[in-house]
């Protein structure tokens, strides 16, 4: 159902685009708006990875880190049945996570300084499996392709006061209109799509570490964090906010029509009745990924206690 859904959602964002060029050239300013489209995105898709990487200002994780992060997150992409992806480490405070990438061939997955230093191992472990799934689903594509979307339908938005046809149509009412309502409808079906691909990352990141509560608890942890703890390079570049495991930029407390994550509470709540009080799934368990195999990220052993 969730893939359906986001299918429905990427059409209106693209019915949504084709109507902009129309309502400014007709037929062929609809036309000529998907070939713009298209060569956007071509280039947004060879190139996301390293522009979203560079923009947040983080370093490869090698593989032999002492903190154990490259061999968690490989250990996982294993149980996942994906390649291994590259990791990253973002040096902000706040605690937070993305995955990246064109294809799962090309993916990486980036975590925050402050995630490692606040979160327990299995939970990490539970944060690093959801953006697997991010990767394993090829959600990373789709939301580089309707924020691609959005941002290049807020740009012919403003430009429709300098097209004639624009003004012909509908008018200087109709066209002024038209810049303030078609980003806001763009924007809420990108926000609409990042929700959807939320909660399918989060139920089957769940299945790939095997244990729903590890990313539960990380859930309340991250939001508590991100709530009090600012990351400026997410502030700088806002466009990017719907990548990260919670919202960077202090998300919503509800499924507000605005919000581009859905509420954690409702997460951490599917999560729990997805554990069925036993505190895991048939997954990663059944495959040997218990706590005691979880690397230590602070101190890159196998087993032992967090310090």
């Amino acid at each position: 159902m969730g893939y359906a859904k986001t299918a429905l959602l990427m059409a209106a964002m693209t019915a949504l685009f084709m109507g902009v060029g129309y309502l400014l050239g007709g037929s062929g300013g609809a036309v000529i708006a998907l070939v713009v489209a298209a060569a956007m995105n071509a280039f947004t898709w060879w190139n996301s990875d390293r522009m979203v990487l560079r923009m947040h200002n983080a370093r490869p994780v090698e593989a032999d880190d002492r903190m154990g992060l490259h061999a968690l997150t490989v250990e996982l992409a294993r149980n996942a049945g994906l390649p291994e992806p590259k990791v990253y480490l973002i040096d902000t405070p706040q605690p937070n996570a993305f995955a990246t990438g064109r294809n799962p061939e090309n993916a990486a997955v980036a975590v925050t300084a402050g995630l490692v230093r606040s979160l327990t191992r299995e939970e990490l472990a539970g944060v690093i499996a959801h953006e697997l799934a991010h990767i394993r689903n090829h959600d990373t594509a789709i939301m580089t392709v309707t924020a691609t979307f959005a941002g290049a339908i807020s740009m012919l938005a403003n430009f429709a006061l300098f097209f004639g046809g624009s003004r012909e149509r509908l008018g200087l009412v109709g066209t002024l209109m038209m810049m303030i309502l078609a980003p806001l409808a763009a924007a809420l079906v990108q926000m609409a799509i990042s929700r959807t691909r939320e909660y399918a990352a989060d139920k089957a990141g769940a299945e790939i570490c095997g244990q729903p509560l590890w990313l539960a608890a990380a859930l309340e942890k991250i939001a508590a964090g991100a709530a009090r703890i600012d990351n400026y390079a997410a502030e700088r570049n806002p466009a990017t906010a719907h990548m990260f495991i919670i919202n960077p930029l202090h998300a919503h407390k509800h499924d507000s029509l605005f919000a581009t994550h859905p509420a954690t509470e409702n997460r951490v709540a599917a999560l729990r009745a997805m554990a069925g009080g036993s505190g895991n799934v048939s997954g990663a368990a059944d495959r040997g990924l218990s706590p005691s195999r979880v690397p230590n990220t602070r101190t890159g052993g196998r087993a032992g206690p967090w310090s």
